[in-house]
């Protein structure tokens, strides 16, 4: 395909991306486009520096890449370099969304799909209804110098309803999301469109301040993701403990971090947002354990971290498109289903809190969740709705007293937002979980 010069590690990342963007507000229509965009990524190493340059001009792969060998200086062992060793070899195509590919849905079908939902979403309390609908499917082409040949493509659709509730000074907004790999499968029934506004107009109506202390609580899935993800996913991005004594010595292999019962797990084999076969310096998936049975059992990695910490790859290299190189990223991260039923995960508490829903999460050695809506636990039943502003702790201690996990693991995907890390925002990835308690949790 392109001609490699020997002395010199060399790839190219190509990515043929199709989007669509429709927005609605109150009924009327903001924005409503579909886009094509086809970039490549060239890189170039002599075993001492990276080279890289950008281009949306592929049929200049060839001329970019020269333009970068003359920067470098050519290494007769290049090949034995610890990153350059670490590099698979893949030969494979993995076209798996052609059969249902959004680019063939007319665009009228998805515009109707959130102006009819949009239509259904109604409340007397409501005063703002945002509808959006999002897609996009991707091609891409991985060529290494080592020999590397890859075409997979990448597929994700969704809708998303936010609407603003008011009532006296309290407003709350919610949102209803939806994320597949197929369009037929993102529609709402009726029936969840109500229980939606019925459950909002509840806590805008009933909802009392929490007191602040430190309670158990019980986690939905998509909270139990989010924490997943920000309080411990991003630890374990092992970029951070590059030159980081402290981190690296908190994040020891086989270190005891939570309960026997807790195991978290990564991986882009599953289809999803967070579907990612093969990651932007060519390595396959796989499916790693970060924590199994309380214990720390892997980490995350690109070729410069695992050849840094003499580990293995573990195919999480990944840029958000082809303007940036890859850097240690999640792909699907989530804590594996437990044996316990929801009620019995509430059954014992006396006074405690069931976080729903969340705005926000962020943390590495100390972790903030920010809930949306919450009810109160009292003598193992679910009351009333709650506002609680934040929940904090430990990250580490967190993990160690989490006492129950359910046995309804939900993997959630997402086309609104995204990952954030460095400049690179949003990344598309997937998290979850299922229904977990921990047994003390800082809430104000």
């Amino acid at each position: 395909m392109y001609n490699f010069k020997t002395g010199f590690y060399a790839d190219v990342r190509i990515e043929d991306r199709f989007n669509t963007n429709i927005r609605m507000q109150n009924g009327q229509l903001y924005e409503a486009k579909q886009t094509t965009e086809k970039m490549a990524f060239v890189r170039v190493f002599d075993g001492k520096m990276w080279y890289y340059t950008s281009t949306d001009d592929v049929d200049s792969v060839q001329s970019a890449l020269d333009e970068l060998y003359s920067f470098a200086q050519a290494d007769p062992q290049i090949d034995s370099h610890p990153i350059v060793k670490r590099y698979q070899v893949n030969k494979d195509v993995k076209l798996v969304f052609t059969d249902r590919c959004v680019k063939n849905v007319p665009f009228e079908q998805k515009l109707q799909l959130i102006t009819d939902t949009a239509n259904k979403l109604n409340s007397p309390l409501s005063n703002l209804k945002v509808a959006q609908y999002l897609d996009r499917y991707s091609v891409y082409n991985f060529y290494s110098s080592k020999g590397a040949d890859i075409t997979y493509d990448f597929q994700t659709c969704g809708v998303a309803y936010a609407m603003v509730f008011t009532k006296g000074n309290e407003n709350l907004q919610e949102q209803l999301s939806k994320a597949r790999t197929d369009f037929t499968q993102i529609s709402y029934t009726d029936k969840e469109l109500d229980e939606f506004v019925k459950r909002c107009e509840d806590f805008i109506t009933n909802a009392q301040p929490v007191q602040a202390g430190s309670y158990p609580v019980v986690l939905a899935p998509i909270v139990t993701g989010v924490f997943a993800h920000e309080s411990f996913g991003h630890k374990s991005e092992s970029d951070f403990m590059l030159g980081d004594e402290a981190m690296a010595q908190e994040w020891s292999l086989g270190k005891k971090v939570g309960s026997d019962i807790l195991t978290i797990r990564e991986s882009g084999v599953f289809e999803g947002s967070g579907y990612v076969p093969y990651d932007d310096e060519g390595t396959a998936a796989t499916d790693t354990y970060l924590i199994k049975n309380g214990v720390l059992a892997g980490r995350l990695h690109s070729a410069t971290t695992a050849a840094a910490l003499d580990e293995q790859l573990t195919g999480n290299a990944r840029a958000i498109n082809c303007r940036f190189e890859p850097i240690v990223r999640m792909t699907n991260t989530f804590i594996e289903a437990g044996d316990s039923t929801f009620e019995e995960l509430i059954a014992p508490i006396k006074h405690g809190y069931y976080i729903y829903s969340v705005k926000h999460g962020s943390g590495m050695s100390t972790f903030t969740i920010a809930p949306n809506l919450a009810y109160e636990i009292e003598n193992g039943k679910i009351t009333h709705p709650v506002k609680i502003a934040v929940m904090t702790g430990n990250v580490f201690e967190t993990l160690g007293l989490i006492d129950g996990v359910g046995n309804d693991r939900e993997l959630l995907s997402f086309v609104t937002g995204g990952c954030g890390k460095m400049e690179q925002y949003p990344l598309n990835v997937g998290l979850g979980g299922p229904h977990i308690r921990v047994s003390k949790m800082n809430i104000q």
